[in-house]
């Protein structure tokens, strides 16, 4: 059987599931057909670095919330959502749905990023992994794990009725005519297990200091929200008259009115500059603790604020908020730009610098014939524990064109 007729096969049983509907993305194949083997013990490292790194990021992201407010704003925290970002962390862990990205590199296993606000690419990870896997026979490497999700929701609802807030109300959003967002939430409010319903962000209004989602004809309160919208996009929101919508939505966070998962701590954790400030806390042998030193040191790469690297050695600049590639440039150590992302997105943003390490390449089959791309993994993060990983693939920049790869476990 072909590669066509195998993709076919695949692709077709989860379009009719109505779950997975994106496997083509932009006019491009974007979910592959093939698979990409790995060991028992890549895999467990995989996990262990995502757990050891989430304790730390959570132990930093505690104390950044007590700190004052031009350290907050330094990170990149936007002024308007200030008091929202101190809401303390409902629960032992920064976020309840996290990501964090790798780069297999010649010197082992580093991390490039974490996104704890609104990680995507879940899907694929948990559902349609297991299925490509089972195709062809082989171990899939995520078997059970969609099973967290529901115990991280109930701990979070849980931990936010101990505070007394009210959580019988619960509405998950996104872009509804966004496939791939709309479909992430819906996943997710299935797999959380708890008794809510989808509304598109559009749908959603702020009236009398309560947040409410339109039903039908009804304004129905919202007590919890899940998101699949970023905090730093919810600032810019405004409604069709001007009125800042966003900024009274965190607004109703800081002061309790509304329960929000992932939980502000989430935001914080986002921030590419907390990578360079643990990095810098790391260089000055402060704050940590020698094991944490050693899992900084063995996984985190070197990220500053400002260029260390230019004259010295190959790095990235990129934005502290962006996402999938976008405003991401390479250069050499004399300066000269190896690479640079095209599309218009989050260049205004400040820029974290980092050091640039050469990615596994890998070539894989897709419907244009063999192509050889970078290797990405994504390891998710779900309350506070190592959970399912996914693989992109793409040019030196993984950008929203690159390819999701699924991978099985080598006997």
């Amino acid at each position: 059987m072909n590669y066509e007729m195998r993709r076919e096969q695949i692709y077709q049983s989860l379009q009719a599931e109505g779950i997975f509907t994106w496997d083509w993305m932009y006019g491009e194949e974007y979910a592959l057909a093939g698979l990409h083997l790995i060991t028992a013990e890549q895999r467990q490292e995989m996990a262990e670095a995502t757990e050891r790194l989430g304790a730390i990021f959570t132990k930093m992201v505690g104390v950044i919330q007590q700190g004052e407010d031009q350290l907050l704003l330094e990170l990149g925290i936007p002024p308007e959502a200030l008091a929202a970002v101190r809401v303390s962390m409902p629960v032992p862990h920064a976020t309840v749905v996290g990501r964090f990205d790798f780069a297999p590199t010649k010197d082992g296993l580093k991390m490039l990023e974490l996104n704890a606000d609104t990680p995507t690419g879940i899907v694929e990870a948990f559902h349609v992994n297991g299925r490509v896997c089972a195709h062809y026979g082989v171990q899939n490497p995520n078997e059970g794990m969609a099973g967290q999700f529901a115990k991280a929701f109930g701990e979070i609802t849980a931990a936010y009725a101990r505070e007394g807030r009210p959580v019988e109300r619960i509405w998950f959003s996104a872009l509804d005519w966004h496939e791939e967002d709309a479909g992430t939430t819906k996943y997710l409010l299935d797999a959380s297990g708890l008794p809510g319903k989808f509304v598109a962000l559009a749908d959603l209004r702020v009236q009398d200091d309560l947040l409410y989602a339109l039903e039908g004809e009804e304004m129905v309160p919202v007590d919890v929200l899940y998101r699949l919208h970023a905090l730093e996009k919810l600032v810019e929101d405004r409604d069709e008259d001007g009125y800042p919508t966003g900024e009274h939505v965190l607004r109703l966070i800081a002061e309790g009115r509304l329960a929000i998962i992932n939980p502000p701590s989430g935001f914080v954790a986002q921030t590419k500059a907390l990578q360079a400030l643990i990095w810098n806390l790391h260089e000055q042998g402060q704050f940590f603790t020698e094991d944490e030193h050693a899992v900084i040191a063995r996984y985190m790469l070197p990220t500053y604020l400002e260029n260390r690297f230019l004259g010295e050695k190959a790095f990235v600049a990129k934005p502290i908020f962006g996402r999938e590639g976008g405003a991401v440039s390479l250069f050499a150590a004399d300066g000269q730009p190896i690479e640079q992302d095209v599309e218009e997105f989050y260049w205004e943003q400040p820029m974290i610098y980092q050091e640039l390490v050469e990615m596994e390449t890998v070539e894989v089959q897709t419907l244009k014939g063999l192509y050889r791309g970078h290797l990405l993994w994504g390891s998710f993060w779900i309350g506070g524990k190592a959970s399912a990983i996914n693989a992109r693939i793409g040019g030196k920049i993984t950008g929203n064109l690159s390819y999701f790869l699924p991978v099985g476990i080598k006997e």
